[in-house]
């Protein structure tokens, strides 16, 4: 029963985190670029200095949460207060009041933008650290990584399907459904995270589970800059984020100014979320037959075949529903495959890293992955935004140059598969802990435990 209310209280707090982490990064560039009017290079370049004190947040949210000793865990409390200061931040982002305009404007942006990425850390790596915390390595944890992406995609989902639908329709433009899809998100934001903090159990809440002496930052960090094998995986999941949140980023501006409808992206999400979710909840049984570098290899080879396909369609006219849908359905299924095996590797090394250093830091590790999404989604707005003014778009003219509409294909379609590329490198060369490895890790693990209780009968024979 405590396995079950885990893992259905870690999935719908997923759907609701990345339903406003969506939102916030898939229009926040088209918002304030084509709605507000603000330079896409000036955003690019405010969001990736939010990330540089992301670089500084992340590490000592990660040192908070592993410190924090109360009767509700490490976990839940942050993740509580987290979720709150958040929410108020998403409506503040898109609630722009009419009177800020100019330099004010350009204030408003990069203070609330930079709250934003503020507490959404500190909700996020709380949340991300529940994975080892609730589990161990092997099929267990993969189940729970399992259905905590498949959340994580149906909110990612939600803002690319729903957004401009709702935009068009709300208020008396643009600007108050902007302000209208930011409040509604905000508050099934909250009311996820309050189900998450509802069911979800761990081991840190049992009193006998709290060491004498809490790691300083130094010692954890160190613990970390030791962990090889996390620093491969964080490294790899910046280069491949880059590529889908350019994508995402772009998504918009291709249906409306290439395809020239912008509601036709709602069916393109529609079979993206089919095609990632399906292919994640296949990946128990691909586990079962294939070597998670088989799947590695397969998940990034699928995202560059449906980036390709959609720059072959888009530059040869091929602007119908059904072929744009099937490159998304292509694309898509090697992004679901490539989420869950990232998270997967990423909860792996918290077991090499105790195997390796004597320490098990779960909120450190996992601290990292808000970091790197949240690095590569700047680095991906950063991209765009200069990519957008380079091309020459302009969202107040009636029709684009044949030349904006080709420089719009190459960074949405061809520019990611380079990144995609960069993460095979990475990955196939510096990641090494396979099956086997990992079951050693286990057991040694288990046997120091043993060990130190005295307790020789669990010890592994």
């Amino acid at each position: 029963m405590a396995v079950t209310a885990n893992r259905v209280g870690f999935g719908i707090g997923a759907v609701g985190k990345d339903l406003v982490y969506a939102l916030v990064t898939g229009f926040i560039l088209y918002y304030y670029n084509s709605v507000l009017g603000v330079s896409g290079t000036f955003l690019g370049i405010i969001m990736m200095v939010a990330r540089v004190f992301d670089a500084v947040d992340d590490p000592v949210m990660g040192v908070l949460v592993a410190k924090t000793r109360t009767r509700w865990g490490r976990f839940r409390p942050w993740i509580l207060v987290g979720t709150v200061a958040n929410a108020a931040m998403i409506v503040a982002l898109f609630a722009v009041p009419p009177s800020v305009e100019g330099v004010g404007l350009l204030v408003w942006v990069s203070v609330f933008y930079m709250l934003w990425g503020a507490t959404y850390t500190m909700m996020d790596i709380p949340f991300w650290s529940l994975i080892p915390a609730i589990t161990q390595a092997g099929s267990a944890r993969e189940k729970l990584v399992v259905v905590g992406r498949v959340g994580a995609a149906l909110g990612g989902f939600l803002p690319a399907a729903l957004t401009m639908l709702l935009v068009s329709r709300i208020g008396n433009g643009s600007r108050e459904g902007f302000m209208a899809v930011a409040i509604g998100a905000a508050v099934i934001f909250v009311l996820a995270q309050l189900v998450t903090v509802g069911l979800v159990r761990d081991a840190s809440e049992r009193t006998d589970s709290v060491p004498e002496k809490s790691p300083t930052m130094r010692e954890m960090l160190s613990a970390l800059w030791r962990n090889d094998q996390a620093l491969v995986v964080v490294v790899a999941i910046v280069i491949s984020s880059i590529a889908m949140y350019l994508t995402g980023q772009l998504a918009v501006y291709f249906f409306q100014f290439d395809i020239g409808d912008s509601d036709v992206l709602t069916i393109f999400a529609v079979v993206g979320l089919t095609a990632q979710v399906a292919a994640m909840l296949a990946y128990p049984a691909l586990r079962r037959r294939m070597s998670t570098r088989s799947i590695l290899i397969s998940g990034l080879g699928a995202m560059a075949g449906g980036y390709v396909t959609l720059f072959v369609l888009a530059s040869a006219g091929l602007h119908e529903s059904a072929l744009l849908a099937l490159g998304a359905a292509v694309l898509y299924v090697g992004s679901g495959l490539l989420s869950i095996l990232t998270t997967v590797f990423l909860a792996d090394t918290v077991d090499y890293g105790e195997w390796k250093t004597g320490r098990r830091d779960e909120s450190v590790i996992f601290s990292l992955q808000t970091f790197v999404a949240k690095l590569g989604s700047a680095i991906a707005v950063l991209i765009a935004g200069i990519g957008l003014d380079v091309i020459g778009l302009d969202a107040e003219a009636s029709a684009q140059s044949a030349g904006t509409l080709v420089g719009l294909r190459v960074l949405m379609f061809l520019v990611p598969i380079a990144f995609l590329v960069a993460t095979a490198v990475v990955f196939l060369r510096r990641y090494r802990l396979d099956q086997a490895r990992l079951v050693r890790i286990g057991e040694e693990l288990r046997a120091r435990a043993a060990a130190s209780t005295g307790d020789s009968a669990n010890a592994p024979r």
